[in-house]
């Protein structure tokens, strides 16, 4: 089973994000489990998403006190709290303009940045980058399918679906880049 977190602030999109990875892992074949915390539930405030995937039915029903994966929207968010469900094994994909060694100060981590936001605006996202985040986050996890996110992606997004299916592919394809170098 792997449990995956996605942070972010409210209005950035990371509950959607987090039920279109759900959704794209359950239309894969696998068991999922999702569910949010939204915080003061008012844009700004820190939320998450919180995935348990399997192959087999999950019965575990309490929080991911530590997880496999990290997706953090905005790098102000990395702080101690989130930080403590992590350790040395957890992949971290931030949304950063930064490299991942401008992190190192924060502890012996396997973090990586994605500048999402660079992204969706030159794909005419604007400012919403969940699109751009979860085809870097999935490129990273590597068990998932882009074709089967991004079909999702565009039955799901509330607009601009071919704009969000471009992010979450130039995302991913830009940490395909990098692994192969």
């Amino acid at each position: 089973m792997r449990e995956l977190l996605i942070i972010g602030r409210g209005g950035q999109g990371a509950q959607t994000a987090g039920i279109q990875l759900a959704q794209a892992y359950y239309t894969g074949g696998l068991y999922v489990q999702t569910f949010a915390t939204y915080g003061g539930a008012r844009r700004g405030t820190p939320v998450s998403s919180s995935l348990r995937v399997d192959e087999d039915p999950i019965r575990l029903r309490c929080d991911i006190e530590r997880a496999d994966a990290l997706l953090i929207f905005d790098e102000t968010l990395m702080d101690p709290s989130v930080l403590a469900r992590a350790d040395k094994n957890t992949l971290i994909v931030v949304n950063s303009a930064k490299p991942a060694s401008a992190f190192a100060h924060l502890g012996d981590y396997n973090i990586s940045t994605i500048d999402g936001l660079e992204i969706a605006t030159r794909t005419g996202m604007g400012k919403v980058v969940n699109s751009a985040l979860l085809g870097a986050f999935i490129a990273k996890l590597g068990n998932l399918d882009l074709e089967t996110l991004c079909k999702v992606i565009e039955e799901t997004a509330p607009v601009k679906h071919q704009e969000n299916v471009e992010s979450c592919r130039d995302a991913y394809h830009q940490i395909q880049t990098k692994k192969a170098a």
